[in-house]
């Protein structure tokens, strides 16, 4: 399901956001990343992102994408997690990068439910690297995002100024923790 916030749908417009087509690659890629449950998308802007990002993160800024695993209950879940995505971020790499807001948002949506689906390249030996770069070849995606860091990092040409946040998948009967990725 992805909810789109009224002013983002309105400064947008509906035809950039594309709904159906984000829903069809959120299906595709959850399929193709072995990831159960459900997924909840929230489209929104830079405050509202900025304001998730400070209260689970403590980090007082917007970035592009937040990922939440749901909590699993005897090993299993029905959901896989939400995630929530800044249209303003997304727009403004989208026209550096001179490509389309659709694309980008897809670029986000296969990074973040790559993390739903457990993978963290933060901590992994490059394991959620190949996976994104296998599955954006699968889906005609152009870089994602842990390329793109990758690259930045090297050419130091990156227009990517936040890093993306990740929450971990976490137990029901176990606190929660968080952690903060760096692409």
């Amino acid at each position: 399901m992805i909810l789109i916030e009224p002013a983002i749908e309105k400064k947008f417009g509906r035809g950039s956001l594309r709904k159906r087509e984000l829903e069809a690659l959120i299906a595709q890629a959850a399929k193709m990343a072995r990831l159960t449950g459900a997924v909840s998308v929230l489209l929104t802007g830079d405050e509202a992102i900025r304001k998730l990002n400070r209260n689970f993160r403590h980090k007082d800024k917007a970035t592009d994408v937040l990922s939440f695993p749901a909590a699993e209950m005897n090993g299993r879940s029905l959901l896989a997690g939400d995630l929530a995505i800044s249209v303003e971020t997304a727009a403004r790499e989208a026209e550096a990068r001179g490509h389309s807001l659709a694309l980008e948002l897809k670029i986000l949506l296969l990074h973040g439910l790559l993390h739903l689906a457990g993978f963290d390249h933060e901590t992994d030996s490059g394991e959620m690297a190949d996976r994104e770069k296998r599955l954006r070849g699968q889906l005609g995606l152009t870089e994602g995002l842990i390329e793109r860091a990758t690259n930045g990092a090297k050419t130091k040409r990156s227009s990517m100024k936040t890093p993306s946040p990740h929450l971990r998948r976490r137990k029901a009967n176990e606190p929660e923790t968080k952690r903060g990725g760096k692409r």
